[in-house]
């Protein structure tokens, strides 16, 4: 967009390991987030209603948090993992080896140039994955509540194509509660190795919909009960009046420069903005959303 003028703390959790090991101890700065007994389950808000494969994109996921929440989730089959086989010993990277081994996840030691060869993103740590691409989910079913679950928080991007703001992105909705995100299918970047990074585990915890046409997806969003809310520097309203924020909501966010296309703004039931007290007119796109996201969290508390 032209962004705007426009979590709840989390608990280390057991993790069984393979048969007469230990569990992995959780050194990272990020607790994960598998209940005891080693039981998996998918990321909040995750329905069943799955309906394909391969466009969405996220088969190779890069960076050490971003693999370390691959390995955690145990949402999709993990292939293998690839460590550079020089890089300095880290908590992180030890936690990983003996999360890809609880798993049967083959680790690969790999030298620098094959290593840099095969990552796709500009510092990847030192690690990266193999994996099943992950799976797209039916608009239909993240308009719906789920079981005993909060009303859907959706957030839907118009035309954002940079990895490192849609990894931010993902990255700060789901830390807000967020329970799912819609991608247009056409002229929006998908998840690419730098998105994973940036997003740093968030897209093994989010349910996607890729969509042909935003403007209609959100037509039918809005049939089906959810308040349809546009970031615009333009906005009438203020973000901190954004009203009946605790209901069925999707927050819609534009290119940076280009802000909302035409038809997305006008299927949105609300045009907000941010309120800026500096020079500049405007935020960085993961910015604003960041703020509005948890505005909605703060609303929603």
């Amino acid at each position: 967009m032209s962004p705007a003028r426009g979590g709840k703390p989390r608990r280390p959790t057991a993790r069984a390991g393979g048969a007469g090991k230990p569990p992995p101890t959780r050194r990272s700065p990020t607790p994960g987030r598998v209940p005891a007994g080693g039981k998996r389950r998918a990321g909040p808000g995750a329905p069943a209603g799955k309906v394909s494969r391969g466009s969405l994109g996220g088969d190779q996921v890069e960076g050490r948090q971003a693999v370390r929440e691959l390995l955690i989730a145990g949402r999709r089959k993990v292939r293998e993992v690839w460590l550079l086989a020089d890089v300095e010993p880290a908590s992180i990277l030890e936690d990983i080896v003996e999360l890809a081994e609880a798993e049967r996840v083959p680790v690969r030691q790999t030298g620098r140039a094959k290593f840099f060869a095969e990552a796709r993103c500009e510092a990847p740590q030192g690690v990266l994955a193999k994996a099943a691409p992950l799976s797209e989910t039916l608009l239909d079913d993240l308009a719906r509540p789920g079981s005993g679950g909060p009303p859907p928080f959706l957030l839907a991007v118009d035309g954002v194509t940079d990895p490192g703001n849609l990894g931010a992105l993902l990255r700060s909705a789901e830390c807000a509660g967020a329970t799912g995100v819609i991608l247009p299918r056409h002229r929006a970047v998908h998840v690419t190795p730098t998105v994973t990074k940036a997003a740093a585990g968030a897209v093994e915890h989010l349910p996607f919909a890729v969509v042909g046409g935003l403007p209609t997806a959100l037509q039918q969003l809005r049939s089906l009960g959810v308040w349809v809310v546009g970031l615009d520097g333009d906005g009438p309203t203020g973000l901190w009046e954004l009203p009946a924020a605790d209901g069925p909501i999707v927050l819609v966010l534009g290119a940076e420069g280009a802000g909302l296309s035409r038809l997305v703004r006008q299927r949105c039931d609300a045009l907000v903005g941010i309120p800026l007290r500096g020079s500049l007119g405007s935020l960085n796109v993961a910015a604003a959303g960041a703020l509005a996201c948890f505005e909605v969290a703060r609303t929603r508390r």
